[in-house]
């Protein structure tokens, strides 16, 4: 029991909390991974020269640095219109939909850059990979959080 809380507004509401704070934890994943990776492309070496010289490896560390930096902006943003009172459900649905599909997608592009040592838990990528994989599911699977954002769109329930 809720005091004060009429109807599903008190049990949604923590919902909408634990997806804001998720859409900043999958960023923490992401950061970790391309770290990870950073280090490991300047001391793997192919065909006699470090990983990291190579121009489709830095091309795809500059494309998950973008991603984890849109990520950030979009949470940061989201935390201002929090403190204002201003936050809604929506937004936070696009925030956790979006910050942990970019998550996931960089934790998987990790693990296959690390070559035959990503899939070792040696290595953060692949247990960054495997829990984002159940945070994908709970606090609303994308589904949910993609009819979310259409509904918003278009002001009709498709659920």
């Amino acid at each position: 029991m809720l005091p004060e809380v009429v109807g599903l507004k008190g049990p949604l509401s923590c919902l909408t909390q634990a997806r804001y704070g998720i859409s900043w934890g999958a960023i923490g994943a992401a950061e970790a991974c391309l770290e990870e990776l950073i280090e490991y492309t300047k001391t793997r070496v192919l065909f006699d020269r470090a990983l990291d010289e190579n121009q489709a490896i830095q091309i795809r560390l500059a494309d998950m640095q973008r991603r984890i930096t849109n990520a950030g902006l979009l949470s940061h943003r989201l935390g201002q219109l929090k403190d204002e009172g201003r936050m809604n459900p929506t937004q936070v649905s696009l925030a956790k939909w979006n910050n942990v599909r970019m998550a996931l997608d960089i934790a998987r592009d990790c693990r296959d850059m690390l070559g035959g040592s990503g899939i070792s838990a040696e290595y953060v990528p692949i247990r960054h990979m495997l829990n984002l994989e159940s945070v994908i599911t709970y606090e609303g699977t994308e589904t949910i959080h993609q009819l979310t954002v259409g509904r918003a769109l278009t002001g009709k329930n498709a659920f």
